[in-house]
């Protein structure tokens, strides 16, 4: 995802009570709503969202808070306690402003929510205040946050929310994620609005992205730790790099069709493969299409393997993850393959891969606790040496979806 949070600071969280002093010092009163929407790690299961695969994320305690206040002059005002603009729409001219500016990620769930639904209104002006603590650049989706924490607030004030608090959830992603396509331009799939939007505490969740089909998983990993190392190379799916793995995948499809109907990549098994990857003409697409259908498996084992205590193949199939990622989807680049790398060398790691879109971002590992200074201290060292960064590493901890604070 485009990433909008320009941090100094990382899981820096302020209290509920320092944000309403914030909102009162940007509008003169108190915010009379909050609500907060986590940003996710993706355990395995990368780049198969788009393709009708199943991916395994998890939603994070850090995110995107939004505090609200009804005003009286209909106009929407936009304040963020990271980003410098501002900006003040009438309620009558919603639409995409120029220069990439962060209010799009909200005007376009605004107008997203009254699209889908009619007997929403946005018929009175608000003044809101933005906060993020997601790290700047970390592929862990807090553009996905924003827009998901919007979703929730405005569905509501605008008059549309389900009863069904599944069905709701889900809808909130994919109001999030139409945002991600026709404000942000990024093709997304719907992976990092939903774990938004439906995580739970110390789960995971296992998505069909095709069905939208989903189970929670817990996660008990008794003696190791989810750790998250960050690049501070920032990705940029914007670029073009991410639509161009969306049309090579479709590309694919397309030719495979040919000799075997398919909607999606990840209809096939490992087998089918084998029987049909002679169609695919392509060699740019034919890598795109193997690492899809290989991470689906790998997706599928790994779940299993969870359920079944079995920690150390479920690293194993994380690091083939990301050998797949960097040879055939081609999109780790060199500060995430060094991180990856310098963590299989380590004693106690069982297993190490990218998380994300790629192209910058995130590592995510699975340590055992006495080995977690040791990771620190060696994959911090041998990637300062290969790419003279520096980086930074923090425990996960599973949190909730989003929710409502007061």
């Amino acid at each position: 995802m485009c990433e909008i949070y320009h941090l100094h600071l990382i899981i820096t969280i302020m209290t509920t009570q320092e944000l309403q002093i914030a909102f009162e010092e940007a509008y003169g009163r108190k915010a009379e709503k909050m609500y907060f929407a986590p940003g996710r790690v993706n355990l395995i299961g990368e780049h198969t969202d788009y393709n009708g695969g199943c991916v395994f994320p998890c939603a994070l305690s850090f995110g995107a808070w939004l505090l609200i206040a009804p005003n009286t002059d209909k106009v929407l005002r936009f304040k963020s306690l990271n980003m410098p603009q501002t900006y003040e729409i009438a309620i009558d001219k919603i639409a995409p402003q120029p220069d990439r500016a962060w209010c799009n990620y909200s005007l376009g769930c605004m107008a997203i929510i009254a699209r889908r639904h009619p007997e929403a209104k946005l018929e009175q002006g608000y003044d809101l205040l933005y906060y993020g603590n997601v790290p700047a650049g970390a592929g862990l989706s807090s553009s996905a946050a924003m827009e998901v924490v919007t979703a929730r607030a405005f569905t509501e004030e605008m008059g549309w929310k389900d009863t069904d608090d599944k069905a709701y959830r889900t809808e909130l992603a994919l109001i999030g994620q139409a945002c991600e396509h026709e404000y942000a331009g990024v093709m997304c799939g719907i992976m990092d609005q939903f774990a938004s939007a439906q995580g739970k505490k110390d789960h995971a969740i296992y998505l069909n992205c095709d069905t939208m089909e989903f189970e929670h998983v817990p996660v008990k990993l008794e003696g190791i730790k989810v750790v998250i190392t960050n690049t501070h190379s920032p990705h940029h799916l914007d670029s073009g790099a991410y639509n161009d793995r969306v049309r090579q995948c479709q590309l694919a499809v397309e030719q495979i069709s040919k000799v075997k109907p398919i909607k999606n990549l990840a209809e096939l098994t490992e087998e089918d493969w084998r029987e049909v990857e002679g169609a695919i003409s392509d060699p740019i697409a034919k890598k795109r299409a193997r690492h899809v259908v290989g991470e689906v498996a790998r997706t599928a084992d790994a779940v299993e393997a969870l359920k079944k205590g079995e920690i150390a193949y479920f690293g194993e199939l994380m690091t083939a993850s990301h050998v797949s990622l960097r040879d055939d989807y081609e999109v780790t680049g060199p500060e995430l393959d060094a991180l990856a790398e310098a963590a299989w060398q380590v004693e106690g790691v069982l297993g190490s891969r990218m998380t994300g879109g790629g192209f910058g971002g995130c590592t995510v590992s699975l340590v055992k606790d006495e080995a977690i200074e040791t990771f620190k201290a060696f994959v911090g060292s041998e990637y300062e040496k290969k790419t003279g960064l520096k980086a930074d590493f923090y425990v996960a901890e599973i949190g909730d979806g989003v929710k409502a604070l007061i």
